[in-house]
Order: structure tokens, then C-alpha cells, then sequence
């Protein structure tokens, strides 16, 4: 998904970049009185997109404001998806280890997360873990823990486990010097007890 995300950026801004670099070209031609190609619908200054009459021709059509409203609306919807992805942060995909030879290692980020959660899931009182690394592959990344708790669970006891276990041999397979983490509990939902 990072791989994907970083490809539309590129393929995204350059585009952008191409369109406003020939447009602003050749508005700088017209206001110049330089010459502009014949399908150019700007040859003066005094010139716009849709003359008045343009403007009734297709408004009067039945099927035009719709498609404009549905294309500004996919637009908008694009653009939000893709501002939002770029707020959101991005999923360590490996992590370099020190394999004492020189070369290093790869470990795959999923890999390590899957090993967090299971080894999490395993404490009495988890009925869930998440987990997500987050940081450069070359640093030291971060872990970003979600955890659902059993009605049982205590969540002081929780924390201490996971962050002297489960993080602690995370930290150790991977021959980092530090995996800071951030764990967020939440309870299980449960029902009512019937008193007797």
C-alpha cells in the first residue's frame, strides 16, 4: 500500500506539476502577444473558458449539470482520500538488523508485527492485539500497539508484560538498541452479571 501511495504521489504531482508549467506557458505567451498553438482556446487577454453562449448551450442540455456536479464530486473525493493517506503515517515495510557480518539482514515489518501480536495475544486477559511499526527502516522504529482487554484483565499488569515480553523480544530478534512503543488498552465489551 506504501509502495502504491508513493506512486500515485509522484505520478500525481507530476502531473500537476506538467499542467500548470503549459498552462501558465502559454498564459504568459498570450499576455506577451507571443504566438499560441490554434487549439489554445486563450488568444487574448480578454478571452475565457466558457463564453456566454457556450454556457446556455450546455446548460440547456439535460445531462450537463449532472455530469459536472458528479465530476467535481469524484474530484473532491479523490483529493480528500489523498490527503488523508498523506496524514496518516506510513507502515514500516522492513527493518535492517546488524547480522554481525557486515551485509545485515531484512526482516520484513509485517513479520515483526504478526510476532508482537501473537506473542501479545497469548497473555491471560488479551482478547486482541494490533500492531504497527512506524519509523525509518536505517533508525530505530516505533511501535504503535492497540490491545482489547478482557472484563478480567488488569491493565497494569498488561502493559508490564507486553512491554517486558512481547516488545522486549521484539527489540532483541531484530538487534535494535530501542522499539519505544505506544499501547493503547480499551475493554472488552460484556453483558451484565446476574447476582444470586
Amino acid at each position: 500500500m506504501f509502495r502504491l501511495l508513493r506512486l500515485v504521489n509522484r505520478l500525481l504531482l507530476g502531473l500537476a506539476g506538467l499542467v500548470l508549467l503549459c498552462a501558465g506557458g502559454v498564459v504568459l505567451a498570450v499576455g506577451t502577444k507571443l504566438s499560441v498553438p490554434t487549439w489554445w482556446p486563450y488568444s487574448g487577454p480578454h478571452d475565457v473558458l466558457l463564453s456566454r453562449d457556450d454556457l446556455h448551450r450546455w446548460g440547456g442540455e439535460g445531462w450537463w449539470w449532472p455530469v459536472v456536479i458528479a465530476g467535481l464530486a469524484v474530484l473532491f473525493v479523490l483529493g480528500l482520500w489523498w490527503l488523508l493517506s498523506q496524514l496518516r503515517r506510513a507502515r514500516l515495510s522492513e527493518v535492517l538488523v546488524d547480522s554481525g557480518d557486515g551485509e545485515g539482514a531484512r526482516v520484513r515489518g509485517r513479520a515483526l508485527e504478526e510476532m508482537l501480536e501473537r506473542e501479545t495475544e497469548a497473555h491471560e486477559g488479551v482478547a486482541r492485539a494490533r500492531a504497527r511499526l512506524t519509523g525509518r527502516r536505517r533508525r530505530a522504529p516505533a511501535a504503535r500497539m492497540r490491545v482489547l482487554l478482557e472484563p478480567h484483565a488488569s491493565p497494569e499488569r498488561t502493559v508490564a508484560r507486553v512491554a517486558d515480553e512481547a516488545l522486549a523480544h521484539a527489540r532483541d530478534s531484530a538487534g535494535l538498541d530501542a522499539l519505544p512503543a505506544e499501547i493503547r488498552l480499551r475493554a472488552a465489551r460484556h453483558g451484565a452479571e446476574r447476582v444470586r
